[in-house]
């Protein structure tokens, strides 16, 4: 029995959504609209502000699918409602993020500046004003697209162990390695 599969997504009164022929659904929101295409073996009923997903048998691939496209639709929700967000902070002497003209233009500490810009549906932030560190908010209605920018922003220069410098995700613990000894 899938316990995700089962629970309902409750739909509030800002959301719309219509389910299409062959299980095309998409969600319209304050904050975007957004769609996805549904495995034609799922059934999937709107009634009374609720969506329910319904699997045809116990193979072990509807119950697979049916807890992901419950999943799915339920972030589909969530997003166009509240969005998703990611905060990534940059920790070095002389690293810096700036959004100019929506491109966000970071100095990582290589020879020259990375230009990063943002997807459609995304939007970026930068925010100086907490402490010593910058923080980048990555924020937007499509979850999956919120997290991948977030990572390839990440990517771009990873946190090293030795003095912890670079991008993270505000929420991350960096193990740190103790450096190397002087001989005596």
């Amino acid at each position: 029995m899938s316990r995700v599969g089962n629970a309902v997504i409750p739909v509030g009164d800002q959301v719309k959504v219509d389910v299409g022929s062959n299980n095309f659904v998409t969600v319209k929101g304050p904050k975007g609209e957004l769609s996805v295409q549904v495995d034609p073996d799922l059934s999937i009923k709107l009634e009374d502000g609720v969506i329910t997903v319904e699997r045809p048998t116990e193979q072990k691939r509807h119950k697979a699918m049916h807890g992901l496209y419950r999943s799915l639709l339920n972030n589909m929700v969530l997003g166009v409602t509240d969005g998703f967000k990611k905060e990534l902070e940059v920790i070095g002497v002389g690293f810096r993020a700036v959004m100019t003209n929506g491109v966000l233009e970071l100095a990582l500490g290589f020879s020259h500046p990375i230009y990063f810009l943002p997807p459609e549906g995304v939007n970026i932030d930068v925010d100086t004003k907490r402490g010593k560190s910058t923080f980048i908010i990555v924020e937007g209605a499509d979850k999956q697209m919120v997290g991948q920018v977030a990572a390839k922003i990440r990517a771009l220069r990873p946190p090293e162990p030795y003095k912890g410098k670079g991008v993270r995700y505000s929420d991350e613990y960096v193990r740190r390695k103790a450096g190397k000894t002087a001989a005596r």
